[in-house]
């Protein structure tokens, strides 16, 4: 199974990619994660990585495509992998081909999980995040008590700048306009699957099942 997941913020792609992973027992590869353990580690030499995770831009696609490409030759990934977050332009989606011939292997599926903007904005914006021990709570699903105190640790519960409605707004916009080329693409290729990701997250897993 070599499957890659896309969709926009908030749609809950990275909680359908681990819960497939655990199914299927092929490794859940996120560039997102792959980012930030790299800098807490100290593996990454180039000061842009660090510049660009933290002020949450794009890395530039040199350096994203080589980590990808080294993390797919590993030997876990020889069964099957599912990729979360990448390819995220039209560059990657080649750049990914190109690998994946070099390897032999081809992709099975392009899984697009989508939704309505007000739904993701719904989501994004009740996200509600402790500032020392990182737990998340949410507005409608899981509100935080009401003095925002973070039963767990003390720590203060606050909401992210690019949490706030006008910003969310803006990065769904964002994200719409650079992954349509990336989602033509695959389309074109004849192996992009569209599920919806405005209902509950297992109605979500049980359509990509049926899909793959």
């Amino acid at each position: 199974m070599r499957l890659v997941l896309m969709g926009p913020p908030g749609v809950g792609k990275g909680t359908q990619a681990v819960r497939l992973s655990r199914r299927f027992s092929v490794p859940h590869i996120s560039t997102g994660d792959i980012f930030r353990e790299g800098l807490a580690k100290n593996i990454f030499s180039d000061l842009s990585v660090k510049e660009h995770v933290y002020s949450g831009r794009l890395v530039p696609d040199d350096i994203t495509v080589g980590i990808i490409r080294n993390r797919l030759m590993d030997s876990d990934c020889a069964k099957g992998f599912i990729l979360d977050g990448f390819p995220r332009n039209l560059i990657q989606a080649k750049a990914l081909e190109e690998i994946l011939e070099d390897l032999r292997v081809c992709l099975d599926d392009v899984l697009y999980i989508n939704a309505e903007f007000d739904i993701l904005v719904k989501r994004i914006s009740g996200r509600r995040i402790c500032q020392k021990c990182g737990a998340i709570y949410h507005m409608l699903t899981n509100p935080p008590p009401q003095d925002c105190i973070c039963p767990q640790c003390g720590g203060n519960i606050y909401q992210r700048i690019d949490d706030r409605e006008d910003t969310v707004r803006k990065r769904l916009k964002v994200y719409e306009k650079l992954t349509k080329p990336v989602i033509d693409y695959y389309r074109d290729l004849g192996i992009l699957k569209t599920v919806d990701g405005g209902v509950e997250a297992d109605k979500t897993l049980d359509a990509i099942i049926s899909i793959i």
